[in-house]
């Protein structure tokens, strides 16, 4: 006698179009995710601070000048020399309006840039009215045994 084998038919998923569908919206939101390039430039190494504090959220974008290692600002992705950030100042404030004038500056100074170089640009942009200021640091990690630069 003759035993017939039962067919079953299992059924696998087929995971490829849900795998698609995964990196088609990964991709999607690495285009449409906005990353604020105001706040960062390769240029800039923050300075260590162990006094370091969140800061606030704020419904304002604030004005973000960059100071370099070599005594140079950068302000809306153009490095200029820190005697010519009073013109642009004044140009962005014309282009942007007089309500500029309020919103808040933040100085990210790099570690070895000098100290007299930030004075002078918080010195013009008091000249044009900017009278809310920050100062950016990284905060320092403390690690026993460890030296930081």
């Amino acid at each position: 006698m003759k035993i017939k084998k039962k067919q079953t038919d299992q059924t696998e998923a087929d995971l490829t179009p849900m795998i698609d569908m995964v990196f088609q919206l990964i991709a999607f939101f690495m285009l449409v995710i906005t990353f604020n390039d105001n706040e960062q430039h390769e240029k800039i190494v923050l300075p260590k601070s162990e006094t370091v504090r969140p800061t606030e959220k704020s419904d304002e974008v604030p004005l973000v000048i960059h100071l370099t290692k070599e005594g140079r600002a950068i302000f809306g992705g153009r490095e200029v020399e820190v005697d010519d950030m009073a013109n642009r100042l004044r140009n962005h404030i014309d282009v942007k309006g007089e309500e500029t004038r309020r919103l808040p500056v933040i100085i990210r100074g790099h570690r070895h840039a000098e100290t007299g170089k930030v004075q002078d640009l918080i010195k013009i942009c008091q000249d044009q009215g900017l009278e809310k200021f920050a100062l950016r640091a990284k905060a320092k990690v403390r690690n026993q045994g460890a030296t930081g630069d």
